[in-house]
């Protein structure tokens, strides 16, 4: 069973940067996908990005996962933060070499650290 454990939240203002890490113990990231969601009061789970063997990052709009295979680390920046990036942020991981946004095919998941964007 992996070991998850994600860090760097906090209470963060409007137009601010933010870099949340993921630290995965009991396999090596060239053998995991590894993925990041979130989920906001209310609202359903959602899927951000995934890395794998094959992709070392990846942006998506104001998204941006890369890694560090020598920290075993994952990490997600988010830029210029919005009220709206609220929520609770969750990493995931599994073995396998296919990234998907389907949280379902994550079997590790991290406690979640917590976002707060708010003047």
């Amino acid at each position: 069973q992996l070991r998850i454990v994600e860090s760097g939240g906090g209470l963060k203002q409007p137009g601010e940067s933010l870099k949340l890490s993921c630290t995965v113990s009991g396999a090596t990231l060239d053998s995991l996908r590894v993925g990041w969601f979130r989920q906001a009061p209310g609202k359903d789970r959602e899927g951000l990005l995934c890395v794998n063997r094959g992709i070392v990052s990846s942006e998506k709009d104001r998204f941006i996962i890369s890694k560090d295979y020598t920290k075993n680390t994952v990490y997600l920046q988010i830029d210029n933060l919005e009220p709206e990036d609220t929520a609770n942020y969750y990493c995931a991981a599994a073995l396998g070499f296919s990234c998907t946004a389907n949280a379902e095919a994550f079997t590790d998941w991290g406690q979640g650290t917590q976002v707060t964007v708010s003047s």
